[in-house]
């Protein structure tokens, strides 16, 4: 016999409000519970059905049901099956939303540079202040397990893990309920000694599993980091000013203009040293780049919603026209904004 959609149903709202009251659930309650689909003598069957079949269990004559193990272990699965699923909808419909977007950013890098005769740069937008949003450990073998950590943005990271003990099945069950329960919406600033102490207490033996899922967690926040895109225009604007035409000058700008890894460092810079209104201005030895020391560099942070933001940049001589250049940052920002919005419609 098999668990066919009503059987689940039913088995669902046993488990949901025996976890509610505390009290064995009869047949009428269920009835109440999903609305009346079925009658109450099409629910008795099915309850002795998952009866028999282990999921539930009758503690005293002529009294309602309550879940068993496998019916707990059942539901369980379910959770995480169900997350399993949401996370991967989520990835995917992040995936072509970010695509789109990565149209538009290019579009705007090449009309900024076109529009100011300077270059132009657009990072793609990042979370800052990353909050974890799940964690899920799934037994591989005796000794390994699989860590899938989920952090604000839908970046999802999974990793495979030694372990030195042997964890069954339960005690998975009451690490992830423990994981979960201390950790989900904190940042990695928030998980603390105090969070780390408590969390190494309540686990006791497999203290080792929470060093490990720490480090994951870690690991995942650093990745949007690390898989920041930039899209940069106009590097060969530079060569219409005489004071950046020099060719060692503008050989080290346009490798600078070229290497992701040194602009990701500007990047970094302006969002360490970001202001109130969002934008910065750095001048000559101000700037937080080595090769961009006989420049100018304007800065403005767009948002395109709460925490995820991302940096435009206009880098171009000291004399640069800084009025025209403001006020083009300013105007681009609301675009990013509105263009934003329109995509989620």
């Amino acid at each position: 016999m098999e668990l066919d959609e009503r059987k689940v149903t039913i088995l669902k709202a046993i488990i949901k409000n025996y976890m509610e009251t505390g009290e064995p659930v009869g047949s009428r309650t269920i009835s109440k519970y999903v609305n009346s689909k079925w009658s109450s003598a099409t629910i008795r069957n099915e309850m002795s059905d998952l009866e028999e079949m282990g999921y539930i269990v009758q503690p005293h004559t002529s009294a309602g049901r309550i879940p068993s193990d496998k019916g707990y272990r059942f539901y369980v699965d379910q959770i995480l099956l169900e997350k399993d699923n949401e996370v991967m909808e989520i990835k995917e419909m992040m995936v072509q939303r970010m695509g789109r977007l990565e149209l538009v950013l290019k579009h705007l890098a090449k009309n900024l540079a076109s529009n100011t005769n300077y270059a132009a740069l657009i990072s793609g937008p990042q979370y800052h202040r990353n909050k974890l949003k799940f964690i899920q450990l799934s037994k591989v073998d005796a000794h390994k397990l699989l860590i899938v950590t989920v952090v604000e943005g839908n970046i999802v990271k999974n990793t495979m893990v030694n372990v030195e003990e042997e964890i069954s099945g339960e005690e998975l069950l009451n690490l992830n309920i423990l994981l979960n329960t201390n950790l989900n919406g904190l940042t990695i600033e928030e998980i603390n000694l105090g969070v780390i102490s408590r969390l190494k207490e309540q686990a006791g033996a497999h203290r080792q599993v929470v060093d490990l899922v720490l480090s994951e967690v870690a690991a995942a926040i650093k990745a949007d980091e690390d898989d920041l895109q930039i899209y940069t225009s106009g590097a060969t604007n530079i060569f219409k000013y005489p004071e950046l035409s020099d060719s060692q000058k503008a050989s080290e700008l346009l490798s600078t203009l070229e290497h992701t890894e040194t602009l990701q460092e500007l990047v970094n810079g302006v969002n360490d040293a970001q202001s109130e209104t969002g934008i910065q201005v750095y001048i000559g030895d101000e700037s937080p780049v080595q090769a961009m020391k006989d420049c100018s560099v304007v800065t403005a942070t767009y948002e395109l919603g709460e925490g995820l933001k991302g940096t435009i940049g206009i880098i171009g001589p000291k004399r640069m026209d800084y009025e025209k250049v403001l006020k083009t940052l300013r105007t681009l920002m609301t675009q990013l904004d509105a263009t934003f919005k329109k995509e989620e419609r």
